[in-house]
């Protein structure tokens, strides 16, 4: 169980991000067409996990904004925005804001990929959500770079994430 922080209250995730070096924990999830997505589907590409409460909170939709920008740094890396929001949500958003280089993903059908990646909150207002984290895969789906953002209010580190994915 980790522990973060929303507007400074501690609450607890349902286990640990998975660690570097650790291959990807298997998934699925909902892409905007309601068809399944798994990680097979990105085979040989870097895999940017951009994971997150709700588009429908300021923080979260500016992440979604910057990774579509930053997309274009990235070589062979493809992003993908994960939350529980209905995939209709998701594409309604990408679609008014003009995104094209994230892939939003749903977990609304997938209540197992939380526990996996250890990324549901337990306790708390946002109780039954993802926490802001990052997962970077390689190519072969190993681990690279794994960030729990300690206050779900702050944004992830955008640097960190485009040194390890440049280098």
């Amino acid at each position: 169980m980790a522990k973060v922080k929303l507007a400074g209250e501690e609450t607890n995730t349902k286990g640990d991000l998975p660690k570097n070096g650790t291959k990807l924990p298997p998934i699925k999830l909902t892409k905007n067409n309601l068809s399944d997505a798994s990680l097979d589907d990105f085979k040989g590409k870097k895999i940017v996990m951009n994971i997150f409460p709700s588009l429908d909170t300021s923080v979260c939709a500016t992440s979604v904004r910057k990774f579509n920008t930053i997309a274009n740094e990235m070589d062979n890396t493809i992003i993908l925005s994960i939350s529980k929001d209905l995939p209709f949500a998701m594409e309604r958003f990408c679609s008014t804001e003009g995104l094209s280089n994230v892939i939003p993903l749903s977990a609304f059908r997938s209540p197992e990929f939380g526990e996996v990646y250890g990324v549901e909150i337990v306790d708390g207002p946002l109780k039954g959500l993802l926490a802001r984290s990052i997962v970077v895969a390689d190519e072969n789906g190993d681990i690279i770079y794994e960030e729990l953002v300690p206050e779900i209010t702050s944004e992830p580190n955008y640097a960190a994430i485009l040194e390890i994915i440049n280098k």
